[in-house]
């Protein structure tokens, strides 16, 4: 519920576009982990994907990082779908994957947000925001003050996120 109501509020600055200065909205949505055990940070990932949907920021202005391991774990009583609440909304239909399996990593991750020009040209989607945009960052793990954990158990380290200001 939390979880609902921190997006809920963050998407409704976005949709209003709170900065009012006519720049683009973007986001980046990651699952740090992956395994059928942290089933709902995935879940919450595609959740937030059509939260993000659901109030007009198109798909080429999100980015989204997940293992992608578990909608069709042998052990899902559903194959093909998640879940994040028990009114059994289908919340993985429809989510574009663009950085899956290995591809989800720190050093990927930190080059999406700078824009990695080297990264875009080999095929993968990246930040292309501007001075004007907005830019919403989503992780979704188990939390310690300073670090962001990725599926593979690599580690990056709060002082090697680029300054937001």
């Amino acid at each position: 519920m939390q979880f609902c109501l921190l997006i809920l509020s963050l998407l409704s600055g976005i949709a209003l576009g709170s900065k009012g200065n006519g720049g683009k909205h973007w986001a980046v949505l990651v699952a740090g982990s992956n395994g059928w055990g942290d089933y709902r940070h995935q879940a919450d990932v595609c959740h937030a994907y059509q939260l993000l949907r659901k109030n007009g920021i198109p798909p080429e202005n999100i980015i989204t990082m997940m293992y992608d391991d578990v909608a069709n774990d042998p052990k899902n009583p559903f194959p093909g779908k998640l879940f994040n609440d028990y009114k059994h909304v289908d919340v993985y239909a429809g989510v574009k994957i663009d950085y899956r399996g290995q591809d989800v990593t720190p050093d990927k991750f930190l080059r999406v947000l700078k824009g990695d020009r080297k990264l875009k040209e080999s095929g993968f989607k990246v930040l292309e925001s501007g001075p004007e945009d907005n830019v919403f960052i989503y992780f979704s793990d188990h939390g310690s003050p300073n670090i962001l954990v990725f599926p593979s158990g690599e580690v990056s380290w709060s002082s090697r996120v680029p300054n937001s200001s």
